[in-house]
C-alpha cells in the first residue's frame, strides 16, 4: 500500500522555498506521493456564504496544481504526485489533457490525475462554464482526454466536444495517464468502473460501510468487463486525534480491505477526519513524521 500526504500549503502558505523543502523532506522520509487540492477562484469572505462548512475563500492560498507540481517535479527525483482533485468540468478538456501529458513527461511518469466535478458555483461562473451539466460533461471530457493521450490524431464528435483530426504533443510515453476519481455522488462509481483507474473517497471511516462500497465498485468494474483487482482505491486518514496504536489499527484495516493507497491529511476537518492544531510548516511536518514512523511497517 502506497503512503502519501495531502498538501498543507493552503494553511501554511505557498512560499517557493518552503514548498520545495517540504516536498524534499517527504521524499527523504520515504513518502510515496504528494497530493495537491485545486481551486481556481475563491469568494470574498466578507460577503460569501460558507457552502456546507467548506466554502473556499479568496484568501485561502491554492497554487495551480500543474504549475506547482511542475515546479516540484524539477526539485525531486522519486516522489510521486497526484491531484486531489482537479475540478475537471470547469476547465477546457484539451488543455487539461495537454497539461497533464506535459507534467507526466517532465516528471518521468510520476503523476496521477485525480479528478472531480466540483461543488462551488462561484468558480464555474467565473470560468464561464456550466455548473449544472458538469457531471454529464465530465464523462465526455474523460473520453476525449484518454483519446488524446493514446492517439497521435483524434477525430471526435460528441455532445460537448468536437475534434477534427487533431492531437497533442508531447503525449505520455505509455499512452495513458492514471485517471482517478474523487467524490461520492451516486454516478461516481459507474464512471470509475467504465473509465477510471482508481477511486479517492474520503467519506468512509474504517468500518463496514467502506467494505460495502468497495464491494459495489468491484462488482461494477467486473460488470464493465474490467479486472477489479486492477482498480486502485485511495483512502484518506488524519492524525488530529488518536494515537499510534489507533493509527496502526486503521492502516491495517485499510490494507486488509484492499486499499492500494492511503493519504494523510493534517488539514482536513470534516466527517471523521480531524486536523492538527498546529499551523506552521514545522507543525505539519512533525505530525507527518510521527504518523509515518508509527505506521510504516504496517503498509
Amino acid at each position: 500500500m502506497q503512503f502519501g500526504v495531502l498538501s498543507p500549503f493552503t494553511v501554511i502558505g505557498g512560499d517557493p522555498t518552503m514548498v520545495r523543502d517540504y516536498a524534499l523532506q517527504l521524499e527523504a522520509m520515504g513518502v510515496d506521493f504528494l497530493e495537491i487540492p485545486d481551486h481556481v477562484l475563491g469568494a470574498n469572505p466578507a460577503t460569501a456564504e460558507d457552502v456546507g462548512g467548506r466554502g473556499v475563500m479568496a484568501n485561502n492560498p491554492y497554487h495551480d496544481p500543474f504549475v506547482l507540481l511542475g515546479y516540484l517535479a524539477g526539485c525531486t527525483t522519486r516522489l510521486g504526485f497526484s491531484t486531489g482533485v482537479l475540478i475537471l468540468p470547469q476547465r477546457q478538456t484539451a488543455l487539461v489533457a495537454k497539461q497533464a501529458a506535459c507534467l507526466d513527461v517532465l516528471s518521468g511518469g510520476r503523476f496521477r490525475l485525480g479528478i472531480g466535478v466540483g461543488w462551488n458555483p462561484v468558480e464555474f461562473t467565473g470560468l464561464n462554464e456550466n455548473f449544472h451539466n458538469r457531471g454529464r460533461r465530465s464523462e465526455e471530457q474523460v473520453q476525449v482526454m484518454q483519446a488524446l493521450w493514446a492517439q497521435e490524431y483524434v477525430t471526435f464528435k460528441g455532445r460537448y466536444h468536437t475534434l477534427e483530426d487533431a492531437g497533442i504533443s508531447p503525449r505520455p510515453q505509455s499512452g495513458r495517464i492514471p485517471l482517478w476519481y474523487g467524490g461520492h455522488h451516486e454516478h461516481t462509481l459507474p464512471r470509475i468502473a467504465k473509465w477510471g483507474d482508481g477511486w479517492m473517497p474520503n467519506a468512509y471511516p474504517p468500518d463496514q460501510s467502506a467494505l460495502d462500497i468497495f464491494t459495489d465498485l468491484r462488482r461494477l468494474t467486473e460488470k464493465e468487463g474490467r479486472d477489479p483487482a486492477q482498480m486502485g482505491i485511495e483512502v484518506w486518514t488524519s492524525c488530529g486525534d488518536g494515537d499510534e496504536a489507533q493509527w496502526r489499527q486503521e492502516v491495517a484495516f485499510w490494507k486488509k480491505a484492499g486499499a492500494s493507497h492511503i493519504c494523510l491529511t493534517t488539514t482536513f476537518n470534516r466527517r471523521h477526519h480531524k486536523r492538527i492544531a498546529g499551523k506552521t510548516a514545522a507543525d505539519h511536518m512533525a505530525a507527518t513524521k510521527r504518523y509515518h514512523q508509527a505506521i510504516a511497517d504496517v503498509l
